[in-house]
C-alpha cells in the first residue's frame, strides 16, 4: 500500500478493534491480567497509529524513505510490542524465555525508532508557501 494516510488507519482501527475486545473480555471475566497489553494496544496502537495518519493527511509530506520506515516501523513496533507483552506476561506457549524476550524488546526498540522517525520527519516538515 502507498498511502501512509490509509494504511496507519486501517492498523489504527484494526488495534482499536482488538483493545475493545480485550476490553470487554476482562469485564466479563473479571480478570485483569490482559490491562498493561490492552492498554498499550489502545495508547500505541489505535491512538499513536491514529494520529500519525492524521499527520499524514493533514500536512502533505512526501512519501519517501522515511515516511515509509516511520510507518512501517510503527506497525511492526507496536505488533512486537503488545505481541511481546501478552508472550512474556499472559501466555504459556512454553516458549524459550530468549524467544519472548526478543519479540518484547524487538518490538519496543521498532517502535521507539518509529517515534524518532516521526520526530524527525516533523523536524524536517516546510510547509507550502
Amino acid at each position: 500500500m502507498n498511502n501512509p494516510v490509509k494504511l496507519l488507519l486501517v492498523f489504527s482501527g484494526l488495534f482499536g478493534l482488538i483493545g475493545s475486545v480485550m476490553g470487554a473480555h476482562m469485564a466479563g471475566s473479571g480478570s485483569y491480567a490482559l490491562r498493561p497489553i490492552h492498554a498499550h494496544i489502545l495508547v500505541v496502537g489505535w491512538l499513536s497509529l491514529f494520529s500519525w495518519s492524521i499527520f499524514y493527511k493533514v500536512f502533505e509530506v512526501k512519501y519517501n524513505a522515511l515516511s515509509k520506515f516511520h510507518v512501517w516501523s510503527a506497525i511492526i513496533g507496536t505488533s512486537g510490542l503488545v505481541l511481546g507483552m501478552f508472550l512474556t506476561n499472559v501466555a504459556s506457549f512454553n516458549l524459550p524465555e530468549a524467544v519472548t524476550l526478543i519479540v518484547y524488546i524487538g518490538g519496543g526498540v521498532t517502535l521507539l525508532l518509529s517515534f524518532t522517525a516521526f520526530f524527525v520527519q516533523t523536524i524536517l516538515y516546510q510547509p507550502k508557501k
